[in-house]
């Protein structure tokens, strides 16, 4: 197993992937398929059987997993942005 570059509760931005652009905390790394959890990211429906919580079952929305590669630790991406503003390149002629 790889030590990966972001750990629970730190700040990331999706980089890849449908849900690109999309930032938020992190809630659950699963570390041996290489996958994050991140809090309002990938939201998936999952439906559940009748209980006593719920006694005509339900849809419940929650978070879907994302691959660990998809995912950059916000102030690196902010970091990044920044260089690439502060050096535009010259338009071609």
């Amino acid at each position: 197993m790889q030590r990966s570059h972001v750990k629970k509760n730190d700040e990331v931005v999706v980089i890849a992937g449908t849900q690109k652009g999309k930032r938020g905390r992190i809630l659950h790394v699963l570390r041996v398929k290489q996958r994050v959890i991140v809090e309002g990211v990938n939201m998936i429906k999952k439906h559940t059987r009748k209980s006593q919580q719920h006694p005509q079952g339900a849809i419940v929305e929650r978070e879907g997993s994302i691959h660990i590669s998809n995912v950059m630790l916000a102030s690196r991406f902010e970091a990044r942005a920044a260089r690439r503003s502060a050096n535009p390149t010259p338009a071609s002629v």
